[in-house]
């Protein structure tokens, strides 16, 4: 592990100590340390367990905006075959904060989209950490509209703070092409799934998981706001974003009883940015469980499915 968060601070010393030990042995032959370094692994493991174990709201949007985490990059690239990324909306620009075109997922020929955050300074600034504009929207819009005219299922992997709030956005339509993405959703007869990878933010998120099936990693977090922002407009202070987050019921457990998503995605111990492998494997389980499920449906049936999973949101788990 190279980024340890705030609340592993206590596993990192033990871990740490253990890899001391290891480089002493390392340097020094006769030296055998290989009962004090398994004793501070099974403590490290141990607490491991215990942190994870009871992580609260707070610590899951961490886990979940963790830099190590997988993106939609990761997945895209072991997940699918034969990917041909499609740039542009055909009216503005390319946004490379929104990626997606035609792949195979299992050898199905299939319509992947999916915001990606970047994973180190210059593609981070470059993919503008997720946050799409206008175009990336459209982009997706346009995507959506080939998919359906050449029947192919769509797969949406969302991991966004929110779109885009900057003045340019604005004034090239931000709301109306996120309306338009998540009308877009709604409409096309074609299987839908999309799967929370990472944070889940505002109409950012919703543009994408308007689907026939939503499902969740086990430590993302979907919601309307991001906990800092609910909190300064709450109470007019960020900081008290640890009371937002257990106010906004934004984990994969809770919106899973409110029927919000259909499905938790479970991550390898201590969070899918300890073994990306381990997670990106339950990721195709569940992409190929949920297509499953929607299989052999026609168009009117998967566009009335849709409808009816939206326009009954929230009539379920109101009282948990």
């Amino acid at each position: 592990m190279s980024q340890y968060l705030d609340f592993e601070k206590p596993l990192a010393e033990i871990e740490g100590k253990a890899e001391e030990l290891r480089a002493l042995a390392r340097a020094n032959e006769d030296m055998d340390v290989s009962e004090e370094a398994r004793a501070l692994d099974e403590k490290a493991a141990k607490m491991l367990d215990d942190l994870y174990a009871s992580l609260t709201p707070w610590r899951k949007c961490q886990v979940a905006r963790h830099p190590n985490r997988p993106h939609c990059q990761d997945y895209i690239n072991a997940l699918f075959t034969e990917y041909t990324p499609l740039a542009g909306d055909r009216n503005f620009a390319d946004d490379l904060a929104v990626m997606g075109g035609l792949a195979r997922f299992n050898d199905q020929p299939v319509v992947v989209i999916g915001q990606e955050k970047g994973n180190d300074t210059k593609s981070r600034i470059e993919r503008n950490f997720g946050m799409a504009r206008p175009e990336g929207y459209r982009k997706a819009v346009r995507l959506m509209e080939l998919a359906s005219k050449f029947s192919l299922p769509v797969i949406t992997l969302v991991d966004t703070p929110g779109a885009y709030p900057g003045k340019g956005a604005e004034e090239r339509g931000q709301s109306e092409a996120i309306a338009r993405s998540t009308e877009k959703c709604l409409q096309i007869g074609v299987p839908l799934v999309s799967v929370i990878i990472g944070e889940g933010g505002s109409g950012g998120a919703v543009a994408f998981a308007t689907a026939n099936r939503v499902a969740m990693l086990e430590h993302s977090v979907y919601s309307v706001i991001t906990p800092e922002g609910c909190a300064s407009i709450l109470w007019k202070d960020s900081e008290k974003m640890r009371e937002a987050a257990e106010a906004m019921r934004l984990t994969a457990d809770d919106l899973r009883k409110l029927g919000v998503t259909d499905r938790i995605i479970p991550e390898p111990k201590g969070g899918a940015h300890r073994n990306a492998e381990a997670a990106i494997a339950s990721v195709r389980t569940a992409i190929t469980e949920m297509l499953k499920e929607l299989d052999g449906k026609d168009g009117k049936a998967l566009v009335a499915d849709r409808r009816e999973k939206y326009l009954g949101m929230g009539s379920k788990g109101l009282a948990a």
